[in-house]
């Protein structure tokens, strides 16, 4: 893959993309007003969503922190944990796409632990066809069907991370 269209079909455009997080961010203000907000990046495919939602709240107290799970095994370890105490603070896990679900469950419930005022999910897309657990976003920018998608912080085998529109992958 020497660029972000080799070999890909086009599925949002950077455009979309952007309305899609906008629609995010409405659906976050209408919950929260401008409560402060502490947004959880898991790490790394989340990286350029959670900075664009964030610039969303241009009025809104908001920080942010990075977390980075790994399977191991039948279950997970937090290989980076997030830095800050969220003791009694409103969190969102900002996550790219929901799939299988199991490592959003997971991480919810670790953060759950430490005692917020609340954990909900923002995700761009959700692809609730590969969902092996339970779990649902609190905000959604689009539900797709079963493919695979790579940009925007998406990625195969590390690469596409960077491009700007979201393609299907073709295999």
């Amino acid at each position: 893959m020497k660029n972000c269209s080799k070999g890909m079909v086009p599925f949002l455009t950077k455009e979309e993309i952007s309305e899609l997080v906008k629609s995010i961010a409405t659906q976050i203000k209408s919950q929260h007003g401008n409560e402060a907000l502490h947004l959880v990046c898991p790490l790394k495919g989340s990286i350029i969503f959670v900075a664009d939602l964030a610039r969303e709240f241009q009025d809104t107290e908001v920080t942010i922190d990075f977390v980075k799970v790994k399977s191991k095994g039948e279950g997970f370890i937090v290989d980076k944990d997030i830095e800050t105490d969220i003791r009694g603070k409103s969190v969102i896990i900002v996550e790219e796409i929901i799939d299988a679900g199991r490592t959003l469950a997971f991480l919810k419930n670790h953060l759950t632990l430490s005692l917020p005022k609340s954990v909900e999910i923002a995700c761009l897309l959700d692809k609730p066809a590969r969902r092996e657990t339970p779990v649902a976003p609190d905000y959604t920018g689009k539900t797709i069907d079963d493919r695979f998608v790579i940009g925007y912080g998406m990625d195969s085998d590390e690469l596409g991370r960077n491009c700007q529109d979201i393609y299907n992958f073709l295999q």
